[in-house]
């Protein structure tokens, strides 16, 4: 596996011997901080060039960066449209278990990127089109504050989606129930994540998909976590309703008693008395209640 210094002599010589290539630009983990490093961390890099054209006209020039097992190519996905705003993106893994998410950007967009993540890091400047930069931080990814509103807004997602649950395993339909359960366990990740907020003074981030959670939550909090994803089972996705049930309640309430809110902000007991009810209901019912 080529080290990080040979990925990073190769991506600034391609760039310095491509008269096109003006500047070079770095952001994500590696320009994190605060994210732990491993084997496993792309290279998040910009291309801000005088013109795309040449480039897209044949894709070969990439070749240069090594071997691939595979590349994506989003801008060229018909089943999930381009989102970059005409810049293009060529994600490649390589055999040597390295991977770099090439971006291809105009320079007359310099400043969009600066806009975009404050864990921008320029590499490259030939023509001086960056300003001097602070050091790059991850505090915009850092656990919000919730309002009032937006909490209690957290607690109704999570208690209307339980009642689709509800019924999706009362018609057997198993897909269906356990996509509704990854909608209310969202919410339950998102109280947690207020939760560590709060014991951190809102001071950090736990990471895309909450990757990093497990390092600030208990073990007890973390094993009952783990209950809320089941294999697809009827009974087992039960299960994993009440234990996420039961944990929504208690990370709630406390994230309420923290934040001085109300918890449960609406009454609740009718929702699981639905629940519990459903759960009981015969197969061949012909009546709810």
């Amino acid at each position: 596996m080529r080290t990080e210094r040979e990925m990073m002599d190769l991506i600034l010589k391609v760039a310095i011997d491509d008269e096109r290539v003006r500047a070079v630009g770095m952001n994500g983990s590696r320009t994190n901080p605060n994210a732990p490093k491993d084997i496993f961390q792309d290279y998040d890099i910009v291309y801000f060039v005088t013109e795309m054209d040449s480039f897209l006209r044949e894709h070969n020039w990439i070749d240069i960066f090594g071997e691939r097992i595979i590349m994506q190519i989003p801008e060229n996905s018909e089943l999930f449209p381009p989102s970059l705003g005409g810049d293009f993106t060529y994600l490649m893994q390589f055999t040597d278990g390295n991977r770099i998410d090439l971006r291809l950007s105009l320079i007359e967009k310099t400043s969009l990127w600066l806009q975009e993540d404050r864990l921008a890091k320029v590499l490259l400047d030939k023509d001086g089109l960056f300003p001097k930069l602070p050091a790059p931080t991850d505090n915009e990814y850092w656990v919000k504050k919730p309002s009032k509103k937006i909490f209690e807004d957290c607690c109704n997602e999570f208690w209307w989606v339980s009642t689709y649950i509800a019924k999706g395993l009362w018609r057997e339909e198993l897909l269906y129930a356990y996509d509704h359960l990854k909608i209310t366990r969202n919410m339950l990740l998102q109280m947690l994540e207020w939760k560590v907020g709060i014991e951190t003074d809102f001071s950090l981030s736990i990471g895309k998909n909450a990757k990093y959670l497990s390092r600030y939550v208990d073990q007890k909090t973390w094993d009952e976590l783990l209950k809320t994803y089941p294999i697809v089972d009827e009974n087992e996705i039960w299960n994993a309703l009440w234990a996420m049930t039961n944990l929504f309640d208690e990370v709630g309430e406390e994230v309420a008693n923290h934040l001085q809110f109300s918890y449960p902000p609406f009454n609740t007991s009718k929702v699981k008395a639905y629940l519990e009810h459903v759960s009981k209901l015969p197969k061949d019912a012909r009546e709810i209640y």
